[in-house]
């Protein structure tokens, strides 16, 4: 049975943790962003304005690869979406971050590679996991992970940036519609460090694959 996962939700809300309780929860395949082999996003982290592009092409390739290789492993746990990415670059673009000509070309490349087409199979996910965290829970989560290029004690402008991007999250959830989804509150279920609080969003996961008919 075909099952392939996919984790969305703004920077340090837990996409990651969530995908290896899955993974493991449901002998799956784990795909990880790899954030830290990343050559690019440190340079887009110190200059939004002149990489964005280049960051989104960048992602826009891996996730590619990634999803190409979930399909093939059949059941798989992703920790990003490839649809979220726009938010990002849709964000940078109406607050003249990026040029909004390279996000309309940037999304068009991004609807022709996504577009289901005869004798191949369907890059779309069986379902899409969205965590909603709080601006605290995520300045929280990011402070303790500790990466420094992302840290608002080094650019306090990135707080926010955070908080735009968080305002973004949630409309853009509500319009996504090319999978189903379900949302999982991060700030009520802490589910990387409490135990009953990942059970109790295991078995949400599982209710919902057991309503699709993928478990």
């Amino acid at each position: 049975m075909i099952q392939v996962i996919v984790l969305s939700g703004p920077i340090g809300a837990g996409k990651s943790s969530l995908t290896s309780i899955l993974a493991e929860h449901l002998g799956t395949q784990a795909f990880y962003e790899g954030v830290d082999n990343n050559p690019v996003l440190p340079l887009y982290y110190k200059d939004m304005k002149r990489y964005t592009f280049l960051l989104n092409i960048y992602l826009l390739n891996h996730r590619m690869a990634q999803i190409n290789q979930a399909v093939q492993e059949k059941n798989s746990v992703s920790d990003r979406s490839i649809y979220e990415d726009a938010l990002f670059f849709q964000m940078n673009a109406d607050n003249k971050v990026a040029d909004p000509t390279e996000f309309k070309i940037y999304d068009s490349l991004l609807e022709n590679m996504m577009e289901d087409t005869p004798g191949n199979q369907s890059k779309k996910p069986d379902l899409l996991i969205y965590i909603h965290v709080s601006l605290a829970t995520m300045l929280k989560r990011i402070k303790k992970r500790g990466r420094s290029f992302e840290q608002i004690s080094t650019d306090p402008s990135l707080k926010d940036y955070y908080a735009r991007l968080i305002s973004y999250y949630e409309p853009w959830y509500e319009s996504y519609h090319a999978s189903p989804k379900m949302a999982i509150d991060g700030d009520k279920y802490d589910f990387i460090i409490d135990e009953d609080a990942k059970k109790e969003v295991l078995a949400a996961v599982d209710n919902k694959l057991q309503e699709l008919g993928k478990l």
